[in-house]
C-alpha cells in the first residue's frame, strides 16, 4: 500500500513562515515527480510546486520567490518551505507523487483534474490570518 502523509500546517500571521512535510511510503518516493497542491475554500485545487528526480523545481507564479520545494531522499520526505505568507495562501495543502511524461508546469496544471479522489492524501491545513 502506498501512502503520502502531509503534516506541518497551522495558523500564522501574514508575513510568517511554515514548513510542510510529506512522508512517503511504499513506491511513491520512487516516482519521478513529486509536488505540492492546494485547495482554498470555494476554489479549485491548484498546483503549487513540483520537483523531479534530478532536483529540478517548478513553481506557480503566485508562490515564486516565497516557497521552496525540497526533498530528503534518505528519509523519503518531501518539504515545502513557505515564507512571506499571505492571506491568499490559506488552503488545504496536499502532496502528490507520480511519474508523468514531464514534471513541471504542465503536471501542476493538469494533476488536479487528472487524478481521482483516491489519489490524494488527507492534506494539512494552512491558515494565514491577522
Amino acid at each position: 500500500q502506498v501512502h503520502l502523509v502531509e503534516s506541518g500546517g497551522g495558523s500564522v500571521q501574514p508575513g510568517g513562515s511554515l514548513r510542510l512535510s510529506c512522508a512517503a511510503s511504499g513506491n511513491k518516493y520512487s516516482s519521478t515527480c513529486m509536488g505540492w497542491f492546494r485547495q482554498a475554500p470555494g476554489k479549485e485545487r491548484e498546483g503549487v510546486a513540483a520537483i523531479d528526480s534530478d532536483g529540478s523545481t517548478n513553481y506557480a507564479d503566485s508562490v515564486k520567490g516565497r516557497f521552496t520545494i525540497s526533498k530528503d531522499n534518505a528519509k523519503k520526505i518531501l518539504f515545502l518551505q513557505m515564507d512571506s505568507l499571505k492571506p491568499e495562501d490559506t488552503a488545504m495543502y496536499y502532496c502528490a507523487a507520480d511519474s508523468p511524461p514531464a514534471c513541471g508546469a504542465a503536471w501542476l496544471s493538469a494533476a488536479p483534474y487528472y487524478y481521482g479522489m483516491d489519489f490524494w492524501g488527507k492534506g494539512t491545513l494552512v491558515t494565514i490570518c491577522s
